[in-house]
């Protein structure tokens, strides 16, 4: 079944320095079960491919159902030096819970 992320998680980003971080927590633990099989780096890296100029990196937090990702590079040099419209990055969490994926309708709670 195809939903958009946020319909089965929450998430929060920031700067990093040139990088950002997107955290998503998931509503539940069926669902971050999925995530970790099918939200792997190379999939957040492709539908980042614009601004993870860098590449993705992926933290688990299995205590919380939440995954941690990095877009590295994704912020031209950051909050003092870019000239970004979001030099921050706090628009990449909303930006990644508008990622249409395809999940088991058995896990849509």
């Amino acid at each position: 079944m195809k939903v958009r992320l946020g319909d089965i998680a929450y998430a929060r980003s920031g700067d990093k320095g040139s990088s950002s971080n997107v955290g998503v927590i998931f509503k539940n633990k069926d669902c971050y079960d999925w995530a970790v099989i099918n939200l792997t780096e190379i999939v957040v890296e492709k539908y980042f491919k614009e601004i993870a100029l860098g590449g993705v990196k992926r933290y688990l937090m299995d205590n919380i159902n939440a995954i941690n990702y990095i877009l590295n590079d994704s912020l031209d040099g950051g909050g003092s030096e870019s000239l970004l419209n979001d030099a921050q990055g706090k628009t990449h969490g909303q930006a990644i819970l508008r990622m249409e994926v395809d999940i088991p309708e058995n896990l849509i709670k």
